[in-house]
């Protein structure tokens, strides 16, 4: 349902791989704006034909900046004593 308006298959597939981009970004707890900016502006400037910079650009990468993460949540299952 979500590709309904896509005129075309390959429109279809563009919109599921920003979707894609976009909810595992969620997932890694990533900020999905700021981190498709970091990516449009590492991209053209990497090799990316090489392994290891992909790898370093992926939202569960650890050298991700700050302003890609969200805050850390607290947790409020601990019980006060």
């Amino acid at each position: 349902k979500n590709f309904l308006f896509s005129n075309t298959p390959r429109g279809a597939r563009s919109s599921a791989i920003i979707y894609s981009i976009i909810e595992t970004a969620k997932e890694n707890n990533l900020k999905p704006y700021n981190y498709l900016m970091y990516l449009f502006e590492q991209l053209p400037n990497v090799d990316t034909n090489d392994p290891d910079v992909i790898d370093s650009l992926l939202p569960w990468s650890d050298i991700l900046p700050e302003e890609c993460r969200l805050p850390a949540k607290e947790d409020t299952t601990a019980s006060e004593a």
